[in-house]
């Protein structure tokens, strides 16, 4: 290969060696390992690409395709229809992935695969409609219908292997294992072609004007894309496999080296990732940034990396500690300390991390508590061990003067190490927390309550001061934390949700002050506010100046978990807070609510993951320094910038009655095309998703059809809609990452078709044929209601008439008995009383005058027929051998002129009073005749003090005229009320005697208005 290193000054290198020192220095390096064990279906990772959804894919050799959200691998290999489970490259176009595989291409649309022939593929790049294949035997060419075609470019390359292709500066830049090319043109029909340089070249970038070029095992060259002799080599690293351009500077995957990280100012190695600082293999594949700013390295045997470059730096195994546990942390005279699983004292400091000697008596034993006093010694409590001191003491010591041959006195720090438990007088041997005064040294014991005591190193002295108890007013001695305030006071909380303080040897113990049954797992004071970390209820604070009443600490945003282990505030205000899941920084206002709340797990380079109860601490640095169940974790307060964007949104799956339909391409805004459904097809069910590889478990979701309300936010990433209505709906779905930064809404529109007999032509056209057969079925009826009606009324008429002669026959057949009776009377007067018999005719005369007249009317007014019974009753009198007297009653609300009655009707009955009842009694005859009404009814009662009418009846003889008057009478009343109409019952007296009859009927009443 020819090149030209361009020559660098002695200043410059200087610069550089210097500045690069600063780099190492100041990076923070973390790596995350996704294995086996996370999901990965095998360790060597050939190739990395992300989709437009978001989603991660991995190409394997062995173990086929993998699709990674953040959260889990979903694996599609063989069985699934990929031509071969051993993948060299991958990229993406939309919705679609092309996987390059040892046997050919397989490209991935919805839930199939499609196998293109080609050979071995090494890498495929992306132009316009167009997708170019890379192989080892020359560059294939697909267009947007998948047909294959050969690139016949150059007799020296299309036999051989073609590693990597770009277009840069309006031409294409082609590496191939026999040499660097340039053409222009199109690829499938190149202009010109030229060779620039023989060797195996394996990758390519442009940059600003300049092309980086890498060969596998003579370097990198550079030089300007419009002048090769314009160059500069960078002898290394070398066995390069790919390289790729990142925030500016050169990521080199190599075989054998690692990654090395190249800056493109200065054309140096500035960061190298290996087997030395955490990646567990050498050979890289490929480095891969997605869009979310992180970048991951995919290795041959050791699975897939993150890498972070944030704010967080984590200490391990694999960085000098004795185990990856840390149940204590305390800062001390520039130097962290911590407890380290069951493997003793850690300290690091500028110089690194070192073991500390610690007694054989306090070894493989949990370290809970850490903390110094003014001194700088180190105080240790564990768990069944007692107290360990670890400090210094000034003793003197004596030397000799040679010179003066005297001896001289002077002061030598000695360091002193001991253990203070049961066996030498110290109380109690597990220890919660220790806090040092001013006055003395606190122990909180798990279930002793808090110790008082004061050692003095230099005479090797133990003394306890005091022991605060039950009997000294601790209620509750599980004690979980334990600090001191600005007024020195001396705080406690327990287990059991008690809260107290010890202040000048008195205990003031609150109580449960959360009323609630949950631990107080830590405390913390801000100022004049405390704040106290509960197990599964949160975070509470008072500013009370008694701290009888506490507030849960709530916002516009919350904590990722309720399960609080640690509490500190950074140097800037945050609170911070451990977790199971990670740590918290939250952000209150000046009313003490989360105005925001950041959160930070293991895919934002929190590896340790869980915290451990109150072993936390802050550096005179400002740093923070989190004990968790993965290692140590510190936290430098530096704002890292990192790309990004709002959440993107996608349907993930839509189903018609539980059947998948057509791919759906679209992934933010609205769908163009409305769906049609049938009328059968009224269920449907979305899927969506929002692809965050840094929080997936963050990502919330909410949806709504129509113009209903919004569901609340959730997690739940689909929706079944059932029994739709017929009609046009649209769906709505809109997602948010952890941050609650929010997607685009998406749109989805369709409609169920309404069954033909909903369709309002065909209701319309079934209205108006109903119509018209109601219209024809009514003509009909009416003809024959017509017909009927005027029948019925020719047959009502009929009847009417026949009624009428009727009537009047009735009333014919009661004149001639009538007037029989009266003849007989007269002829009986001729004898003996001529006199009377002629006043008898006259008045006679009279009554038939009338009785004629009325016959021929089918009513008469009351008041006439009350006349024509007046004389009837005169005529009667006239004609009786036995006087008796009459009386008529109107007692009607109508006036008798205005009621109507049919005529003659009321005579029979009186005629049948006065000759059967009246004339045959023994007393004087009475007669009455009385007229009452309501509404409906006139009621006329006739009432006589005869012998009875059945007593009449069963002593007279039966004549005809009798029965017919009595038949007729009944039939007349009948035709006109109905049946019952008539009641005939005799009058009893108090001895029994039948004293008259009572007869009552009645007819409808009829008005002449």
């Amino acid at each position: 290969m020819k090149s030209i290193l361009k020559p660098i000054t002695l200043y410059k290198l200087f610069f550089l060696f210097f500045g690069i020192s600063l780099t190492l220095n100041s990076q923070n390096k973390q790596l995350q390992a996704l294995t086996l064990e996370d999901g990965l279906p095998q360790s060597q990772v050939y190739a990395i690409a992300q989709d437009d959804k978001g989603y991660l894919w991995l190409g394997t050799q062995g173990g086929g395709l993998a699709r990674f959200d953040g959260k889990t691998f979903k694996v599609y290999n063989e069985t699934n229809g990929l031509v071969s489970n051993y993948i060299n490259a991958i990229t993406t176009k939309n919705d679609t992935v092309y996987i390059g595989t040892k046997r050919g291409l397989s490209v991935k649309l919805k839930n199939k695969f499609l196998t293109i022939d080609t050979p071995e593929i090494n890498k495929m790049s992306v132009f316009e409609d167009q997708i170019v294949v890379l192989t080892i035997k020359g560059v294939y060419v697909i267009d947007e219908n998948l047909s294959v075609k050969k690139a016949n470019l150059h007799r020296d390359i299309d036999t051989v292997k073609a590693n990597d292709l770009i277009y840069f500066d309006n031409n294409y830049w082609l590496a191939t294992q026999d040499g660097l090319w340039k053409f222009d043109g199109q690829v499938s029909v190149p202009d010109h072609i030229e060779k620039l340089e023989s060797g195996d070249f394996k990758s390519i970038i442009g940059f600003e004007n300049k092309i980086i070029a890498s060969t596998f095992n003579d370097g990198t060259i550079v030089f300007d894309s419009r002048d090769f002799e314009d160059q500069i080599l960078i002898r290394e690293p070398l066995r390069i496999n790919s390289t790729t351009l990142i925030n500016n500077q050169i990521w080199v995957a190599t075989q054998h080296d690692g990654v090395s990280v190249i800056d493109t100012k200065s054309w140096s190695e500035i960061l190298v990732l290996n087997t030395t600082n955490g990646v567990s293999v050498p050979h890289v594949r490929q480095v891969f940034k997605d869009k979310q700013s992180n970048i991951w390295i995919a290795t041959s045997g050791g699975g897939l990396y993150k890498y972070f470059q944030n704010s967080f730096k984590h200490y391990n195994i694999e960085t000098g500690l004795n185990g990856n546990r840390v149940y204590a942390v305390h800062h001390s005279n520039k130097a962290i300390w911590i407890s380290n699983s069951e493997a003793g004292l850690i300290r690091i400091d500028n110089y690194g991390v070192h073991d500390i000697d610690i007694p054989e008596a306090f070894s493989e034993v949990k370290i809970k508590t850490i903390t110094s006093d003014e001194n700088g010694n180190i105080w240790a409590g564990s768990d069944g061990r007692g107290v360990l001191f670890k400090g210094k003491t000034i003793r003197d010591s004596i030397a000799i003067d040679t010179i003066k041959n005297t001896m001289v006195t002077f002061p030598k720090a000695i360091e002193i190490t001991k253990v203070l438990n049961t066996d030498n007088g110290f109380p109690f041997d597990w220890i919660r927390k220790i806090q040092v005064t001013s006055d003395a040294i606190y122990a909180a014991t798990y279930s002793s309550g808090i110790v008082e005591f004061n050692y003095n190193p230099k005479t090797d002295s133990l003394q306890v001061l005091k022991t605060f108890a039950t009997a000294e007013g601790i209620a509750d001695l599980y004690i979980k934390d334990m600090v001191k305030d600005e007024d020195n006071r001396l705080w406690y909380a327990t287990k059991n949700g008690h809260l107290g303080f010890i202040f000048n040897n008195k205990v003031s113990h609150l109580g449960a002050v959360l009323k609630r049954n949950t631990a107080i797992n830590a405390i913390v004071f801000k100022e004049e506010i405390l704040y106290l970390g509960t197990a599964g209820k949160g975070i509470w604070w008072s500013n009370d100046e008694d701290f009888s009443s506490f507030k849960k600490l709530e916002g516009a945003k919350k904590s990722t978990s309720e399960n609080i282990y640690q509490l500190i505030f950074d140097d800037q205000d945050y609170l911070w807070v451990g977790t199971e899941r990670g740590v918290d920084k939250l952000e209150l206002d000046k009313d003490n609510s989360i105005k925001d709340a950041f959160f930070f797990g293991r895919n934002d380079g929190f590896l340790g993951v869980e915290t451990c109860l109150n072993a936390v601490d802050k550096d005179e640095n400002g740093h923070l320094w989190f004990g968790a169940l993965y290692g140590l974790t510190e936290y430098q307060p530096t704002e890292i910038a990192r790309d990004t964007e709002k959440p993107k949104l996608f349907l993930e799956d839509v189903q018609v009655e539980f059947e998948s339909i057509a791919a759906i391409t679209a992934t933010e805004a609205n769908f163009n095309t409305v769906l049609k459904l049938n009328p059968d097809q009224r269920q449907m069910s979305f899927s969506f998703k929002t692809v965050d590889l840094d929080h997936p478990n963050g990502v919330e979701y909410r949806y709504k059809l129509n113009d209903n309300e919004w569901s609340p936010w959730s997690k739940n990433n689909s929706q079944d809609l059932p029994e739709l209505n017929f009609g046009d709906h649209n769906f709505f779905v809109q997602s948010r990452n952890h941050r609650w930064k929010e997607s685009e809404i998406l749109k989805f529109p369709f409609f169920v078709e309404r069954p033909l007999y909903k369709k309002l032509w065909f209701q319309g056209l079934l209205i108006g044929a109903v119509i018209l057969v109601l219209v024809f079925f009514v003509h009909q009826y009416i003809k024959r209601l017509k017909r009927k009606n005027s029948e019925d009324k020719k047959r009502l008429e009929l009847e009417n008439h026949l009624l009428t002669l009727e009537q009047k026959a009735l009333r014919l057949q009661m004149n001639p008995h009538f007037i029989f009776n009266v003849l007989n009377g007269i002829k009986a007067m001729a004898p003996t009383k001529l006199d009377k018999m002629n006043e008898t005719v006259n008045s006679f005369a009279t009554l038939l005058r009338e009785t004629l007249i009325n016959s021929r009317k089918e009513t008469i007014s009351l008041d006439q027929e009350i006349k024509t019974i007046r004389h009837y009753i005169e005529v009667e009198r006239l004609m009786a051998e036995k006087p008796f007297e009459y009386r008529i009653d109107l007692k009607t609300d109508l006036d008798a002129e205005e009621i109507l009655i049919p005529p003659m009707l009321i005579q029979p009955f009186i005629e049948n009073a006065i000759r059967h009842g009246i004339l045959k009694g023994p007393r004087q005859g009475e007669l009455k005749v009385e007229f009452t009404n309501n509404k409906k009814f006139l009621k006329v009662t006739i009432t006589d003090n005869g012998i009875g009418i059945f007593s009449s009846q069963q002593h007279k003889q039966k004549t005809d005229h009798q029965s017919m008057a009595l038949t007729v009478t009944k039939e007349r009343l009948e035709s006109i009320s109905g049946k019952n109409a008539l009641e005939m019952s005799e009058i009893k007296l108090k001895d029994g005697r039948i004293g008259g009859t009572t007869i009552v009927f009645k007819i409808p009443l009829e008005t002449d208005y």
